[in-house]
């Protein structure tokens, strides 16, 4: 699978992810992957960022939100276009371009620093994400990105329940699987039932890499791990929201913050 693929896959997933995104649908993106990937941003006001594979632009607000002034991308128009409608609705002075992660048109050295929320993942050449990410940074700027765990988040990954519906395990397999762009095909569980009903459900490609597979992309780019994270809720959040109760027995998501080298 191509580019043209993975571009046309997202466009058609975007109208309905951007509806059931600003819904409140997607809990483990708005209760666990969003605020864990802030509470772990370096202060970023001021600072010239670039929020690689934006979608419907409700993380890249919320950078705008901390003082970052803000370039944003993403492959599918349909996004583009709903977040161009957000930023108009409540200007913030975030610029959103069509573009593809694996392709920046952006100069070298253009940004203070990039993030990539749930995106890198998604891409057919990851490396070549991580690369440009790397090359449009400053010296001394800094990726942070967000992507399903390698270890926990195989192509094969299913959250084992008692009769009670209590989470009880995990079961995961083929870690050294490469689906080599295999679609999966689901919806945001948490939405209503008339919700599902109502709409095709998301078709993602699928490009596994392994967590070795991952450091030796960041570091052939020239970047240098300083931070990871691994969310997981606390046990009344899993009670009280029992949808999330698997990442207390392992994380759902890979936190990563890498840095460019300062000149010599």
């Amino acid at each position: 699978m191509d580019r043209t693929h993975v571009a046309a896959c997202w466009e058609a997933n975007a109208e309905t992810w951007t509806r059931h995104a600003r819904a409140g649908y997607d809990l483990y993106r708005d209760l666990q992957n969003t605020p864990v990937f802030l509470a772990n941003l370096p202060d970023i006001a001021g600072l010239n960022g670039l929020d690689i594979g934006c979608g419907e632009g409700g993380n890249t607000r919320k950078l705008a939100e901390r003082g970052a002034r803000m370039t944003a991308i993403d492959i599918a128009p349909t996004f583009i276009r709903h977040a161009r409608e957000a930023e108009t609705q409540a200007p913030l002075g975030i610029t959103y371009l069509e573009s593809d992660g694996t392709a920046l048109p952006f100069a070298n050295d253009s940004f203070d620093f990039a993030t990539a929320f749930m995106s890198l993942m998604d891409m057919h050449r990851q490396d070549l994400g991580i690369a440009e990410a790397a090359r449009v940074l400053r010296p001394g700027g800094f990726l942070q990105f967000s992507i399903l765990h390698p270890c926990f988040a195989p192509p094969n990954r299913k959250v084992l329940r008692d009769a009670q519906g209590n989470v009880t395990g995990l079961l995961i397999t083929e870690y050294f699987s490469d689906p080599a762009g295999a679609i999966e095909v689901w919806r945001f569980g948490a939405a209503p039932e008339h919700e599902k009903a109502g709409v095709e459900p998301f078709r993602v490609p699928r490009f596994h890499r392994t967590l070795s597979e991952w450091v030796a992309m960041i570091v052939a780019a020239g970047l240098t791990i300083e931070h990871m994270a691994e969310p997981s809720v606390d046990a009344r959040t899993a009670e009280a929201r029992p949808y999330l109760a698997d990442t207390l027995i392992a994380p759902l998501f890979l936190h990563i913050r890498a840095r460019k080298g300062a000149a010599a």
